[in-house]
């Protein structure tokens, strides 16, 4: 249950932009489900996939039972909602196996939907009362980072489940292709320091958010290092590809090494068998080789990093760099829904990259000292694609959970894990900021992840 006292909440005006930012955070999730019919929003394609119907009615269920029921009073819209979308939380009750969602025919999508917009009616009402006081608004604004994390996974859970459609169909057959080059890679050096990382503890001071697992701030030792300029591309990708990468049982890691030979994988996610095309949801598109590489496991990224000569980056150097630089991208607002080019290409850029992925030593310290400003700025730290770090997804010294149910939400997935930055070309820009810690296990590949390579500073 919630942790509020059994007694009607104190009233307090809800602020105008948390009213505007509600109804828009939930009216995209209609948008982005919209394409979708009946039958796609049903499907489930695997254990770790949710449909999209589930998607809808589980952000729903959010606000009813851990808003709407603060209130001693309050009657659900459907009780035996509470065990059809509860997710993980053990705490307020049993629940429906995530593994059987997709066997939910009923409730109907048109249901859902109805449900959707029987909760949004009481939260307007709710809102036009004053009923929420502060903690409630707190987690109101919580549900809408919740609700925008679940717009992603609907996004790559439909992506998967259209996938294994021998059919191959589009989501959307009117997204734009984007075209551009690739920015040459450079090494940006960073000096040995402590610094400080993270976001206060919960709950937060002030206008900001953050999720409790980004807290507290704390210092950390970062040691001297060279960050790449911006994240691995697919021609990049494909060199190591062509090169017998997923034949050499010394770039991977142990457990890597049975997973890709247990599953019979040879290139990323999504990309056909030919390396030339790949699924999107757009359907079935050349592959761009500027854009970022996306849809890899992090077992391919460490091993990818380990054929360049370098490593994945730090969370601490991740977001280090990434605090210095604003929160500006190709995000779920650009429509595009599939990594894009840094920019123009700038002489042979493939050409020299794939020279200096050739050597051995890259000769970090002259390579990345800038001899402008502007040329020590890494480009796409937000947006594109998810960045794989080489930290385990662990808390930070000091943690403390969220009070109540709300405390399962992040630490108790705190173990096999890896920590993720940066979000993706389906993320919400407003969702985003340099403290945000995404985490998945090693051989998840359905998201749209990626990585930036790093090296040690000698």
């Amino acid at each position: 249950m919630s942790s509020m006292p059994a007694a009607a909440v104190r009233a307090v005006d809800a602020p105008a932009a948390l009213i505007a930012r509600y109804r828009a955070v939930r009216a995209r999730s209609r948008v982005l489900a919209a394409p979708l019919s009946a039958e796609d929003a049903m499907v489930q394609s695997m254990a770790d996939a949710s449909p999209a119907k589930w998607h809808l009615a589980h952000t729903t269920w959010f606000f009813e039972r851990f808003v709407l029921a603060a209130k001693a009073d309050y009657r659900a819209v459907d009780e035996r909602w509470d065990y059809l979308f509860n997710s993980y939380y053990q705490s307020v009750g049993p629940m429906h196996a995530r593994i059987h969602r997709g066997l939910l025919s009923r409730p109907s999508l048109a249901q859902v939907l109805d449900y959707r917009e029987q909760v949004d009616a009481r939260m307007a009402d709710a809102f036009a009362r004053g009923d929420f006081d502060r903690e409630l608004q707190q987690r109101i604004e919580l549900g809408l980072h919740h609700e925008q994390q679940h717009q992603e996974l609907l996004l790559t859970d439909i992506k998967h489940a259209l996938w294994c459609n021998p059919l191959k169909p589009a989501y959307r057959d009117d997204l734009a292709m984007t075209s551009g080059g690739a920015s040459p890679m450079r090494w940006l050096r960073r000096d040995e320091a402590v610094v400080e990382i993270g976001a206060p503890a919960w709950p937060l001071a002030g206008d900001g958010f953050a999720y409790d697992n980004e807290s507290p701030r704390h210092r950390a030792l970062m040691l001297a290092h060279a960050l790449a300029s911006r994240p691995v591309s697919n021609a990049e990708y494909r060199a190591f590809i062509d090169d017998g990468g997923y034949r050499s049982a010394t770039l991977w890691l142990s457990e890597g090494w049975t997973r890709i030979n247990a599953e019979a994988w040879r290139r990323p996610l999504y990309w056909e068998e030919d390396l030339e095309r790949e699924f999107t949801l757009g359907g079935v598109r050349a592959i761009d080789p500027d854009a970022p590489v996306c849809h890899l496991s992090y077992f391919e990224a460490d091993a990818f990093a380990r054929w360049a000569g370098a490593r994945l980056p730090t969370e601490v150097e991740w977001e280090h760099a990434a605090a210095q630089v604003a929160v500006e991208g190709n995000f779920v607002e650009a429509d595009r829904l599939s990594p894009a080019p840094a920019g123009a290409l700038v002489g042979a850029a493939s050409a020299a990259i794939g020279e200096s992925f050739a050597r051995t030593d890259l000769q970090i310290a002259a390579e990345a000292a800038p001899t402008k400003a502007a040329d020590n700025t890494p480009q796409q730290l937000f947006g594109d694609v998810w960045e794989w770090t080489a930290s385990a997804y662990a808390a930070y010294p000091g943690f403390r959970e969220m009070p109540g149910a709300l405390g399962e939400y992040n630490g108790k997935f705190m173990c096999g894990q890896q920590v993720l930055r940066g979000g993706s070309c389906a993320s919400a820009r407003e969702h985003l900021r340099a403290s945000y810690r995404n985490f998945f296990y090693p051989p998840d590949r359905w998201q749209f992840s990626g990585l930036r390579l790093a090296k040690d500073a000698r």
